[in-house]
């Protein structure tokens, strides 16, 4: 496998959690959490995107490594990506481990890499079977339609928010951690929002419509990602254990 690097964007501006990064959970902000559990993965160096100087200065207090990138951002993509600017190196594959899931597993970051073992694949991500019925029919909860590609694996066709698809078989939970090769990485950031990318609210959608590919590894759960008070609550009682 190629170099990778690992690159965990955070703001403290959220809407409906704001400053939730520097949220106490067991006593350390939740953005060194997410970040530790990226240095458990063991797959490259580790850096913290970020446009707050609090948030940068806790990285740095718990022995990590953070890049200051400006505050205009829209998505994730593109904080990482500035700070991928600043930071240089020669890593070739840009893994995203979004700053708000702080009980990821290691094995699932590392997971994002395993259909790049393809090199038709331009950008690889995860996801996980839905076990819960009312999850089926859930907008918030980003579905994959995928066809087999080998062992724990599929070729997205679709993201949606919609249950998809339909008739009999598993459903899968799309988890927002993503590998991508360094060139898709700047080839994803220079096109514009796409049709239905504006329509579902999905980013990734912007990536097949422009003809790339993103294969997916099943993984066995998906992390807690917080997004309310309810959501930082149970990351709580989770990470008390």
């Amino acid at each position: 496998m190629q170099k990778a690097i690992v690159l965990v964007p955070a703001r403290m501006a959220a809407s409906r959690l704001p400053g939730k990064p520097m949220a106490d959970i067991a006593g350390e902000p939740m953005i060194v959490h997410v970040w530790r559990r990226a240095v458990e993965a063991g797959i490259g160096r580790v850096v913290v995107a970020t446009d707050e100087r609090a948030i940068a200065d806790a990285i740095r207090a718990a022995g990590g490594e953070a890049a200051m990138t400006r505050d205009d951002h829209v998505n994730g993509t593109g904080r990482i990506h500035e700070a991928l600017q600043e930071i240089g190196g020669d890593a070739e594959i840009v893994v995203n481990v979004q700053g708000d899931i702080p009980t990821v597993a290691p094995e699932s970051v590392r997971a994002a890499l395993r259909p790049l073992a393809d090199p038709a694949v331009d950008i690889g991500t995860i996801c996980a079977e839905i076990v819960r019925e009312e999850e089926k029919a859930n907008p918030n909860v980003v579905k994959v339609v995928g066809t087999p590609r080998g062992d724990r694996l599929l070729r997205a066709l679709y993201f949606t928010r919609a249950t998809a698809p339909t008739g009999p078989g598993p459903l899968y939970h799309h988890i927002g951690l993503y590998a991508y090769r360094r060139a898709a990485l700047e080839r994803y950031v220079a096109l514009p929002p796409s049709p239905l990318e504006s329509r579902e609210r999905l980013e990734q959608l912007r990536a097949l419509e422009n003809g790339m590919r993103i294969d997916v590894a099943i993984v066995d759960a998906v992390p807690l990602g917080v997004d309310t008070p309810a959501d930082l609550e149970r990351a709580r009682q989770l990470l008390k254990r």
